[in-house]
């Protein structure tokens, strides 16, 4: 036996299940969701300084799509609110370090 204790994708259960395995789950609480999803940032963040591949960012993806909505915005509230913010601040394509700011 194999304990996780984690939150994980919505069909991993079915996977496992038809696998032939059984297997204990619950459904998470929807006070505890934000803290799970911030605990699965986290790991899917590591996952992906490790391995550094384009399967590892669709999780991270797929995890902060999941604590937008936890947190009551839909993915299109969070999608122009990146396009809002790249516009006025810009993004992250130039590679620009900012070093010093002189007073």
């Amino acid at each position: 036996m194999k304990i996780y204790n984690k939150l994980v994708r919505d069909k991993i259960p079915e996977i496992i299940e038809n696998s032939g395995k059984t297997f204990d789950i619950h459904y998470a609480k929807k006070e505890d969701l934000t803290a799970l999803l911030e605990a699965k940032l986290l790991e899917e963040a590591k996952e992906f300084s490790e391995d550094k591949n384009l399967e590892e960012l669709a999780d991270l993806m797929e995890v902060v799509l999941g604590l937008a909505s936890a947190l009551g915005f839909s993915e299109e509230e969070l999608m122009k609110k990146r396009n809002e913010k790249k516009a006025e601040r810009g993004g992250f394509q130039k590679g620009i370090v900012l070093e010093k700011v002189y007073e």
